[in-house]
């Protein structure tokens, strides 16, 4: 068995909260030093990279005298406010060290779920790499709350290999990688050495919780892994402090898990509609409508509506779930949630008596909707 990352040319690289932060100690410079040298090195390859960084909240709550993780939305906030300026100045000396440059870009979910902001996003980050700048991105934990924000960087880095259409997705973690089940507890647990992003078996697995440091676990992993996998990206999980783990990978060696993605990457757009980590809203969708979709692959109409939940307007993305709430597709919708309550259950050809215009005869055309 092969390494997945050995023909990729753009790579995301997440490295978590413990492995930056010395098991939640302060920064580490000899561990980020070291995976300076060793992006350098892939650099030198021909190879663009990509780091997705946790460590913000772990630094600043250190700098700030925490003693252990502050739960208060805004303490946790100060924390990033105060960490980040760490972060970004540990990562620009370690490059420049091996005369690379970097860039600090700081996302929200607000950034991915607006077109506009999403395309420009993706357009500096490609100028970036262009340019041999590393960006370095983290979550803008100074503005987000619960409600907006992608969760865990795990999430953040599939979301960004999703955007710049990266071929593989290197997530570096305080663990060697995926079990059977979890080995401090079940000593027959077996070690995964490779399987498909996907795979239900896999969250099954997975459940339980990760470091206490940061926000994810092993479960957000194998999820972002199939996130990524929804545009072609492989994903490795690996141990961060593994000796030249990202050379080794890159020079052909199998380390961790590999998690490979064996379906045609989605075309942007529809990536895009299905990033959307919250949607504005919910349209209930009866039996024959979701056979119309996931069967036929025909549009929504909205006499297969059975209720509209949420209030949003034209052209918002949202999901469309079947009577038991399970999520079926997510699209652009063409009308807005009070005229979308007042056509469902109806014939498209009794929109325009029923509103007095008809925008669209679909509720979501078939362009505009991608099957979850």
């Amino acid at each position: 068995m092969s390494s997945l990352i050995q023909n990729a040319q753009r790579l995301i690289i997440k490295v978590g909260s413990s492995l930056v932060t010395n098991d939640g100690r302060g920064l580490d410079p000899e561990a980020i030093a070291n995976w300076a040298r060793q992006i350098a090195a892939l650099r030198a390859m021909g190879k663009e990279v990509v780091l997705v960084s946790s460590g913000a909240i772990a630094e600043g709550r250190v700098r700030l005298g925490f003693e252990t993780r502050p739960t208060g939305v805004h303490e946790l906030q100060a924390c990033a406010a105060v960490g980040q300026m760490g972060l970004a100045q540990i990562y620009e000396s370690s490059f420049r060290a091996h005369e690379l440059g970097t860039a600090q870009i700081l996302l929200t979910h607000a950034d991915m779920a607006d077109r506009e902001r999403y395309l420009n996003a993706r357009s500096t980050l490609l100028t970036l790499l262009r340019f041999g700048v590393v960006p370095v991105i983290n979550e803008n934990d100074t503005v987000v709350t619960d409600e907006i924000k992608f969760g865990d960087n795990d999430t953040l880095g599939a979301l960004v290999a999703n955007l710049v259409e990266a071929e593989a997705l290197i997530i570096l973690t305080d663990q060697r990688g995926l079990y059977t089940a979890d080995p401090r507890k079940n000593p027959s647990a077996q070690f995964v050495h490779e399987a498909r992003a996907g795979d239900l078996a896999l969250e099954a697995m997975a459940g339980g919780a990760g470091s206490s440091l940061g926000s994810g676990g092993m479960l957000t992993k194998i999820l972002a892994a199939k996130r990524a996998a929804r545009s072609g990206a492989h994903t490795v999980i690996a141990w961060g402090r593994e000796d030249n783990v990202l050379l080794r990978l890159a020079q052909g060696e199998a380390i961790g898990t590999q998690l490979h993605s064996d379906r045609a990457p989605l075309a942007a757009r529809k990536q895009w509609m299905l990033d959307h980590l919250q949607t504005s809203g919910q349209v209930v969708l009866d039996a024959g409508a979701v056979g119309k979709l996931r069967d036929e692959g025909k549009s929504l109409l909205a006499i297969g509506v059975c209720e509209v939940r949420g209030e949003f307007s034209r052209g918002a993305v949202v999901t469309c779930v079947d009577l038991a709430g399970q999520a079926i597709a997510q699209g652009l919708c063409n009308y807005g949630s009070g005229d979308a309550r007042r056509i469902m259950r109806k014939a498209s050809s009794e929109i325009e008596s029923i509103l007095g215009f008809v925008e669209e005869p679909e509720l979501i055309h078939r362009d505009n909707l991608v099957l979850m």
